[in-house]
């Protein structure tokens, strides 16, 4: 989803990620390379006695790694029911290695390309059918019912940052709290045929965080942005999921003080005004 690291991290990434094929008795295949944020995630598709499938490999620094992002893959996949369209995850090995963790995850590889490839922003609108919309409203029905004690978005974080980042005078207690895959971005929905990646930091959040995130990354599309909303209006018009709308602002408009998502600042800025005019 993201650019080659710095040389580096990528020969270190790629050693492990070569080290993890052999552990788990795969060869890597082609030349395909899907890196994460800042060299963080490597991922390829490797050859099994099974057939095809997917490696993906984390790395934290050794005193950073495990915790709630190393468990999610493994609980969704013990956690989420069938209408939740994801690459089953088939196994996995943790080692500490030269003052890193590394993760190494085994999935069945999907044949479908991600909608973007390098980010989470849309830059360009999506062929994408009416049964990839009602697969995707089912799926975020289906996550919001999960019962988890994970979290993804903490109160703590929206009574300090929300007034910080929208500059607005707001209760910032969350209406209502729901389960959430917390990362519902166009780098982490595949199509034509819609599976939801990237299991790591799902959780509870407030209830339309999913569709608010997803939205967002899609304002500068605006047939798109609308199309979201036509779409999940069941979940966005609503009070609670307008509420939603200002947490995920809120939360970009932080990235974009560290660098991040500059693109979205002017944008966000207007739907921020949209909602509390």
């Amino acid at each position: 989803m993201y650019s080659e690291p710095e040389p580096d991290t990528a020969r270190r990434m790629r050693g492990m990620h070569t080290t993890a094929a052999a552990t788990l008795d795969a060869t890597a295949i082609g030349s395909r390379e899907t890196w994460g944020w800042r060299g963080r995630t490597l991922s390829r598709p490797v050859a099994t006695a099974s057939g095809e499938r997917w490696l993906r490999l984390v790395s934290a620094p050794a005193d950073r790694a495990g915790g709630k992002l190393w468990e999610g893959p493994q609980e969704a996949e013990r956690l989420m029911p069938p209408a939740v369209p994801r690459p089953r995850l088939r196994e996995r090995r943790t080692w500490t290695e030269d003052g890193h963790g590394y993760l190494a995850e085994l999935y069945d590889k999907i044949a479908t390309s991600t909608i973007t490839t390098h980010e989470p922003i849309l830059r360009e609108a999506p062929d994408l059918d009416d049964a990839w919309w009602d697969g995707l409203s089912t799926a975020l029905d289906a996550i919001a019912t999960v019962p988890s004690d994970r979290v993804a978005v903490r109160q703590e974080y929206l009574d300090r940052a929300m007034p910080q980042y929208l500059g607005i005078p707001i209760d910032t207690a969350v209406p209502t709290w729901t389960t959430a895959h917390g990362d519902l971005h166009w780098a982490n929905l595949t199509g034509p045929t819609l599976t939801v990646l990237d299991w790591e930091g799902w959780g509870t959040a407030p209830a339309g965080y999913d569709a608010a995130l997803l939205h967002s990354y899609s304002l500068l599309v605006p047939d798109t942005a609308a199309q979201v909303r036509h779409q999940l209006a069941h979940i966005l018009d609503t009070p609670a999921g307008q509420f939603a709308e200002l947490v995920v602002i809120t939360e970009l408009l932080q990235t974009t003080t560290r660098g991040d998502n500059l693109d979205l600042e002017k944008p966000l800025r207007r739907r921020l005004s949209a909602i509390t005019r």
